[in-house]
């Protein structure tokens, strides 16, 4: 992914052949984990794509094939009219989008190297409580807002430059010939972040992907009203709740048909309430936002020069630095940049609060559905937090039936 001009990590450019030639990959991988979740139902085979994206996008490309990363690019693109998004690029965001809308999300399930990644080393699942697994799920929004904010304003590619397991990647010398990246492609510290989010992954499922991934957080929704979605059994649930053991994400809702008539009268009381307070949320969320303003577009590089220009100018430092040194050498007068800084400076005024208003919209979507219950009769996968891994194939007694079938040569039961 090509970061933005401010951006610190900007890897040499590729042949286009190159990015069309991603593209085709990236849509190949996602068809074929498509056919194998939600036909094959094969996790064996899933694992294996997973392992094959992880070496072509995670180890031979850097991890700087990123569908996750496209984000900024798109958004600086619809900010910026200056900047024209490659089709490649567009193309990177535009197959998970489409794939999950009509499949769910088989991109999460086999394509994305991140998530394949956080797959293979989980070895000793923990559960999660669901309380705290949605509450560290809305910082994934937040992230989200925060991204498209600063790639829309041109300040800095937080995905790129965050990106926790990027530095891991490229401990591993497979880059392309005509690839140039520096030992770990990101910090120090990055390296360590990585570290232990793998670390992490141990013991809890793809917590980069439940808690993080600004991608996950677009995709979501879009997986709530995919057309077709991975299916937990093949025929009708015995309700065994082996599935639910199996699922190290916490996507398997469970029945709740059974459930009092008094405790679903308590949340429409409880829902009446939010709707009515959702709208205040988002006015202090704006609020707060705007206050952020000034702070926010310190981190702007035009900012930035302005600053330590008139610092200098008013006797405040001594001496220039990098900063003023580069912009006496454009020979642009002062007057232009200070205009630029508070252009930038406005800009961002509105923008975060717009942010602010975006984290109150999260809070109090949240809220809305948690006190919304479809009633359920079977054990079902939870379309948005599925990533359709297959891991619940093999402890359905009715899918095993099915397979012994089909190894007899025999018709499915």
């Amino acid at each position: 992914m090509l970061p933005s001009k401010s951006s610190r990590y900007t890897p040499a450019p590729l042949p286009s052949a190159w990015d069309y030639a991603d593209v085709a990959v990236l849509a190949l991988a996602v068809a074929l984990v498509t056919v194998l979740a939600l036909r094959a139902r094969s996790r064996r085979w899933i694992w294996v794509a997973m392992l094959g994206s992880l070496v072509y996008f995670g180890f031979w490309r850097g991890g700087c094939v990123c569908s996750i990363g496209a984000i900024q690019n798109v958004a600086l693109g619809l900010a910026d009219a200056g900047y024209v998004v490659p089709i490649a690029v567009a193309a990177l965001l535009l197959v998970p989008l489409a794939s999950t809308l009509l499949f769910g999300r088989t991109f999460c399930a086999g394509a994305c190297p991140l998530g394949a990644l956080q797959d293979l080393v989980l070895v000793r699942p923990v559960r999660v409580p669901p309380v705290v697994d949605h509450a560290l799920g809305l910082l994934a929004y937040v992230y989200l807002g925060a991204a498209v904010l600063f790639a829309a304003t041109d300040t800095a590619f937080l995905i790129c430059e965050y990106d926790p397991f990027v530095s891991l990647f490229r401990l591993v010398p497979l880059a392309q010939p005509g690839q140039t990246m520096n030992a770990f492609g990101g910090s120090t510290t990055m390296l360590a972040v990585g570290a232990g989010s793998l670390v992490m992954g141990l013991f809890i499922g793809r917590p980069y992907c439940r808690w993080l991934c600004p991608l996950g957080a677009v995709l979501r929704p879009l997986a709530r009203v995919s057309k077709w979605h991975v299916a937990i059994t093949p025929e009708e649930c015995v309700q065994c709740r082996l599935c639910e053991d199996a699922c190290p994400f916490g996507a398997i809702r469970k029945p709740n048909a059974s459930e009092p008539r008094a405790a679903r009268r308590i949340d429409r009381r409880r829902l009446a309430l939010l709707l009515v307070a959702v709208p205040m949320v988002l006015g202090a969320g704006a609020a707060l936002g705007w206050g952020l303003g000034k702070p926010f577009a310190r981190m702007n590089h035009t900012v930035q020069v302005a600053d330590r220009v008139h610092a200098e100018d008013a006797g405040l430092v001594e001496g220039t630095d990098n900063l003023s040194d580069a912009f006496y050498q454009t020979r642009r007068p002062k007057a232009d940049l200070y205009a630029e800084a508070r252009a930038v400076e406005k800009t961002f005024a509105w923008a975060t609060a717009l942010f602010g208003a975006w984290v109150g919209l999260v809070v109090g979507a949240k809220l809305v559905h948690l006190s919304i219950h479809r009633t359920r009769t079977d054990y079902e996968p939870d379309r948005a937090a599925c990533v359709s891994c297959g891991r619940c194939f093999a402890y359905c007694p009715v899918e095993r039936k099915r397979r012994k079938s089909l190894q007899e040569g025999g018709p499915s039961q």
